[in-house]
């Protein structure tokens, strides 16, 4: 069916008709420029995400990389990126491929259908005029004709009026005949105006419109053509990344597959495990001696909140090194309506009954490693060379990896030199190539760097034969320190390795003397005041009454009001100062900080 003969009268419609397709189709352009920037925003989103869940470098999170299940989120955050870059392809695509390409179309079909309607208008105005001649030449002959009949009706009348002189009648006659021959004229126009009006007509309708109509219904046509080619190609290009996204989902299954508890659980013992033997039996504690009751070697009480009896060890615990563990953050506090014997750290009822053993128990078992020596309270403590601060297992496995980065460094120093004394023959068989004298300084500077790494090297490997030929046999001295750090640092030993905290918070000293541990405390205070004081960050006021009868900690009471030296770093415990010479922790839920955000490091973790 042609649009010329079906729609010859339809000028009208077919031009709003074309002028929708037009439409139509700059709206599918829009709706795939919209989709292509969604695909932009996507991928950027993704990549984000996987930007911001990237492991930060040298920090923590870096480390819980070796656990398979994160190395799999490691490698999900990666294929993510590629994912991302699959959405970045489609929206690229489907730019260059429909969106640049149909705007471009949409000019050249405005282009021809402008052209096309330009032609059937100029027809139409054609027509329009002839129309217009020949109703012209029609009134005038109709005209003429009324004029003739006009002239010979008077010629009649006065010819046949014998009062009418003959010259009058005479004058009547060639009026009449001229006003004839007018009208015969006009009639003669008339039909040929009507015979060339009736030729454009045909020529209109049958030849002139149909042609422009065939022309704009294949314009037409082309256009639906071009807009269904296109979203096929809208959906070609989805479908042209399907196979690479499919790999990227295919890889994050395969990470995910990889994962292995059992190695993960081996890691965490390769991580935390201190060496450490469990502690020995508890010994029975007589009641029924009439004396005064001395404290149990291995007593799960606290022996501080006593007085200060002497400490004695006996049976198969004695000398026993307790890990280095600390009682537990302080519970929420009471109601203000409980007795203060319910306080954690309270002063406790002198007629109150010693807690279960099994409470005292379970205490132990999820207490946190504590800080052994207050030195190590200090801030920017730098850690012993040869890691004497870390338990038996941990410090084996820091020394471990020192020996293996210095040997990395020693096997490059020798291939440096190796190199150089290559090159140094090479400069004796030819001279001209360079001066061998050159090398020699160069050369000597290697090899000291050798000599010393090897010192070093000799030094830490030494420190390894002593922790890993202690660890089986489990010795009851010395777990923390080794023997050489024990002859290059007595002080420090002294100050730190004599301090063993019993699973209730309690210490337990090696000193058989009282006078060793006045000399100790005097070496630790003569340290610790060389500090310069930290400066307060803000204020605290005290919720509950805390008696701090572990070292390092301070006893404040319900209501007052004291400095925040130290904000809480995560592990429960806030530092304040009373004035100059008291300060020390206090369990940060007893506690209401004030921090004021103007001072240097002002930031709270709670």
């Amino acid at each position: 069916m042609s649009w010329g003969t079906e729609l010859w009268d339809q000028f009208d419609n077919l031009e709003k008709h074309t002028q929708w397709g037009i439409d139509i189709l700059e709206k599918y352009i829009k709706f795939v420029k919209e989709r292509t920037e969604i695909e932009l925003s996507y991928a950027k989103q993704l990549r984000n995400l996987a930007k911001k869940y990237q492991p930060k470098k040298n920090s923590k999170e870096e480390e819980e990389y070796r656990y398979t299940a994160c190395k799999a989120f490691l490698s999900t955050l990666n294929e993510m990126n590629d994912y991302a870059g699959q959405h970045e392809v489609i929206s690229e695509n489907m730019t260059s491929n429909i969106t640049v390409e149909l705007a471009r179309y949409v000019q050249e079909l405005k282009q021809e259908r402008k052209s096309y309607f330009h032609d059937g208008r100029k027809a139409q105005q054609h027509i329009e005029i002839c129309w217009k001649q020949l109703e012209s030449s029609k009134r005038r002959f109709e005209r003429d004709c009324k004029e003739a009949d006009r002239a010979q009706q008077y010629f009649e009348k006065m010819d046949a009026d014998i009062n009418v002189t003959k010259a009058d009648v005479e004058k009547a006659r060639q009026q009449a005949q001229v006003r004839h021959q007018m009208a015969e004229d006009s009639k003669a126009d008339y039909s040929s105006i009507l015979q060339k009006f009736n030729h454009e007509q045909h020529e209109y309708y049958h030849t002139h419109i149909p042609n422009i109509f065939q022309k704009i219904q294949e314009m037409e046509e082309r256009r639906i053509v071009r807009i269904g080619d296109s979203m096929k190609t809208y959906a070609e290009v989805d479908r042209q990344v399907i196979p690479i996204i499919g790999k990227c989902l295919d890889e994050i299954v395969k990470a995910a597959e990889s994962i292995d508890q059992k190695n993960d659980s081996q890691l965490v013992i390769e991580a935390y495990k201190s060496g450490f033997e469990p502690p020995g039996d508890i010994e029975f504690e007589d009641y029924t001696q009439p004396m005064k009751r001395t404290v149990s070697d291995n007593s799960l009480s606290n022996s501080r909140g006593e007085g200060k009896p002497e400490l004695k060890f006996g049976g198969k615990s004695k000398g026993k090194l307790w890990p280095f563990i600390k009682k537990n953050k302080p519970p929420p506090p009471p109601p203000a309506s409980a007795s203060p014997s319910a306080v954690p750290n309270g002063p406790q009822s002198p007629k109150q009954q010693k807690e279960p053993l099994s409470h005292r128990f379970n205490e132990f078992m999820t207490s946190k490693p504590k800080i052994h020596c207050f030195r190590s309270l200090k801030r920017g403590g730098a850690t012993p060379e040869d890691f004497s601060n870390l338990p038996p297992e941990q410090r084996r496995k820091k020394l471990q990896q020192k020996v293996d980065e210095l040997n990395k460094e020693i096997q490059k120093e020798m291939d440096q030199r190796d190199a150089i004394t290559k090159m140094k023959d090479v400069y004796l068989k030819n001279p001209q190539m360079g001066d061998p004298a050159s090398l020699d300084h160069k050369l000597t500077e290697v090899s000291q760097n050798i000599e010393k790494l090897r010192l070093e090297s000799q030094k830490f490997e030494a420190w390894l034969a002593e922790v890993e030929g202690r660890l089986p046999a489990r010795s009851e001295q010395a777990r923390r320190q080794s023997g050489m750090f024990d002859a290059q640092n007595p002080a420090t030993v002294n100050n730190c390795a004599q301090d063993r905290e019993s699973p209730d918070g309690s210490y337990t000293e090696e000193q058989s003397q009282e006078g060793e541990g006045k000399v100790l405390a005097t070496d630790f205070d003569d340290e610790f005041d060389e500090e310069e004081p930290l400066p307060a960050i803000g204020t605290c006021k005290a919720l509950y009454t805390f008696e701090g009868q572990n070292e390092g900690t301070i006893s404040v009471v319900e209501g007052e009001t004291l400095y925040v030296i130290e904000e809480d770093k995560g592990d429960g415990w806030t530092r304040i100062r009373r004035n100059e010479d008291e300060e020390g922790y206090v369990p940060t839920s007893y506690v209401e900080v004030y921090l004021d955000k103007n001072a240097k490091g002002a930031k709270t973790y709670i």
